[in-house]
């Protein structure tokens, strides 16, 4: 007996037929395809104020070292990536050379980074954080991190797929493939 048109076992879907990956797609997106603006305008009010009680902790840590959101940004993507070459946090970042060096120099001096020449191409500079700067990054990171465990619990792990889902959706291709390079893990520094 032939297998039935959409089996497990057929070997062709029926023209028309819909997978059932493409259910979930589909499903997950059903009652979005007409957002009104004041639907997109609360998804922008929920982005800005979740950001805003997001950083809030972490904020505080820094205000009382002097230091900002963009000492925050470069302690974390060093930390994530010990050894980035300051190209590649440049590219991360999506900064000049000009404004990193205005938080990259502090944080050298004050001892949260250490800069050391490429092994093939001395001009290469990379970064890596010192035991001072791992301490802080960790410290940051453990107060934004009960943040994001209290909103997953309450959400649940079906939400916690989707929220990742709408923020991949929000990055652009470079900010999509500089989160493959981190979620790849810890890259061999430059030989």
């Amino acid at each position: 007996m032939p297998p039935e048109p959409d089996s497990p076992i057929s070997a062709k879907p029926r023209p028309g037929a819909v997978r059932e990956d493409d259910r979930a797609t589909s499903a997950a997106g059903r009652n979005l395809l007409f957002l009104r603006e004041e639907e997109l305008r609360l998804a922008q009010d929920l982005l800005f104020f979740g950001y805003r009680d997001f950083t809030a902790g972490a904020d505080a840590i820094l205000a009382g070292l002097d230091m900002g959101r963009a000492h925050h940004r470069v302690l974390h993507f060093v930390g994530r990536r010990p050894g980035i070459t300051v190209g590649d946090l440049l590219g991360i970042l999506g900064i000049t050379k000009q404004s990193l060096g205005r938080v990259l120099t502090p944080l050298v001096e004050d001892g949260f980074v250490t800069q050391s020449p490429g092994r093939s191409d001395r001009r290469q500079r990379l970064l890596s954080l010192t035991e001072k700067g791992a301490a802080l990054e960790r410290s940051l990171f453990e107060r934004q991190r009960d943040t994001v465990m209290r909103a997953y619990r309450e959400a649940g792990p079906q939400a916690v797929e989707g929220f990742r889902r709408v923020m991949r959706g929000l990055m652009g291709p470079e900010a999509r493939q500089a989160l493959e390079r981190l979620e790849a893990g810890p890259s061999e520094p430059s030989r």
